[in-house]
């Protein structure tokens, strides 16, 4: 098992013993990849020290000999908290398929270099053509927070990654709000300027379109957040201090339906020049430290959460870089990065942890189709596998991963390789009308015949 961590931050303060970061493992394989999600859960187990809480999964390379995991963990947990979150493993197979609507659950993971929807907010066009051949089209921040700019679709569903898995496990249920108290947490900054913008960026959201922002708490000394690159490519990191932030969600738990979080992320500054000259050719370095650090606060508490990175220095703000790539244009126009986020919290819909589908509730008994990068393998395609719900893959969507989904063991018909979102809404569009996508291909292939001996007299 190797551990992914970055080097502590400098600070005077003596660090918190709570921290996340990821860890590598190399997991046997299982005969045909049958029950896979449990097989993990399972070797997982066996395999992790019993003070680490999983809360994320990345399956980085697949094959019939083994699988290359990179798994999200928070440290230093007392027992008796650790004993109340549930397994990320945990699943409830849906009994029965509710089919008066169309929910189409779109991902993009955060941090995997996804030429779509891996840097900012550039993969909002797919969602909003994902939307409109659906009634109901559920997604994560990574797919829409573009900086000051969030065009989540009329009727989209704005949930954290970790929340999304959970929908497809069936283990939460998502319940609709007319709106949510936010608590803005932050990093003290020494620059006093940064701290006036994020400020400014709150009374922006209130003034605008009515946010509720319940409280802004700032932590002095700002919260210890670094980023660093997995084996595989993958955008990972380390956060520390948990326990002072954890500490602000326990004090205030009764404030706050959801939180907005903005800290410092440490990046090397020669990633920083690279990914911005790169249009495009380098992974952004930042999304995956973020995913860790709002998976961990949604698994232990059950709310809405999204990220923004806050800006080091006026050095760095004040770089030039002139016309950078369409994908990441978002991010050079904006100081705070954090209106996005508070405008998808602001409807986020409430957790509701279940068992069987609830009145009102969206449940995975209501999921019609899951759309993916190709390759992506983590909870949420490991969940479909299970559940029986189509997978449309997106081959124009290359990443880091090195999985082949062919390789999975799913039903018939169940799993869509296409090579672009155009392809993608068109399978969605014959899944809602209830028309075998295949039928509208040519050539179009003869049905599969097969003689059944009768029985001997």
């Amino acid at each position: 098992m190797t551990e992914l961590r970055a080097a502590p931050a400098e600070t005077s303060v003596r660090e918190s013993p709570v921290e996340a970061f990821e860890v590598e493992l190399d997991l046997p394989a299982i005969a045909g990849h049958r029950s896979l999600l449990a097989h993990l859960g399972r070797a997982v187990l066996a395999r992790l020290d019993t003070n680490l809480l999983p809360i994320r999964l990345a399956v980085a390379g697949l094959s019939e000999s083994g699988y290359r995991c990179e798994l999200g963990v928070v440290a230093g947990l007392q027992e008796d908290r650790m004993r109340r979150i549930p397994s990320i493993f945990d699943l409830r197979l849906r009994k029965a398929r509710d089919e008066s609507s169309f929910t189409t659950v779109f991902v993009v993971p955060t941090g995997i270099g996804a030429s779509i929807g891996g840097h900012a907010g550039d993969a909002t066009p797919a969602a909003q053509l994902l939307a409109s051949v659906s009634d109901t089209l559920v997604t994560h921040p990574n797919v829409v927070n573009a900086s000051d700019v969030n065009e989540l679709p009329a009727n989209a569903l704005y949930v954290e990654g970790s929340v999304l898995a959970r929908l497809l496990l069936g283990t939460v249920g998502l319940a609709p709000v007319r709106a949510n108290r936010v608590l803005v947490v932050a990093d003290a900054h020494p620059d006093s300027l940064y701290t006036d913008q994020l400020l400014n960026a709150v009374n922006a959201a209130r003034s605008s379109f009515a946010l509720t922002c319940s409280r802004v708490v700032l932590l002095d000394p700002p919260l210890p957040v670094e980023s660093v690159y997995a084996s595989s490519g993958r955008a990972t990191g380390h956060v520390g201090g948990l326990e002072r932030l954890f500490g602000v969600l326990d004090r205030h738990r009764h404030e706050y339906d959801a939180v907005a979080l903005s800290t410092q992320i440490r990046v090397d500054p020669r990633t920083r020049i690279d990914y911005y000259g790169s249009r495009g050719e380098v992974l952004n370095p930042w999304g995956g430290v973020e995913a860790i650090l709002t998976h961990a606060v949604s698994a232990l508490y059950d709310v809405p959460t999204a990220h923004s990175p806050m800006l080091e220095s006026r050095d760095v703000a004040g770089m030039e870089w002139g016309v950078v790539d369409p994908r990441m244009a978002a991010e050079v126009i904006s100081i705070t990065f954090f209106v996005s986020v508070l405008k998808g919290l602001q409807r986020s819909p409430r957790l509701v942890a279940t068992r069987e589908p609830g009145r009102g509730l969206l449940t995975v008994e209501q999921v019609s189709c899951l759309v993916v990068p190709d390759g992506a393998v983590g909870l949420p395609t490991l969940a479909a596998l299970e559940q029986g719900i189509p997978v449309i893959a997106v081959r124009e969507n290359e990443n880091v991963l090195e999985n082949d989904l062919r390789g999975l063991p799913w039903a018939h018909g169940q799993l869509h390789v296409v090579d672009n979102y155009w392809e993608a809404a068109g399978v969605a569009a014959c899944l809602r009308a209830g028309i075998d996508p295949a039928s509208v291909r040519r050539p179009l292939r003869d049905v599969q015949v097969e003689t059944s001996p009768g029985s001997a007299a």
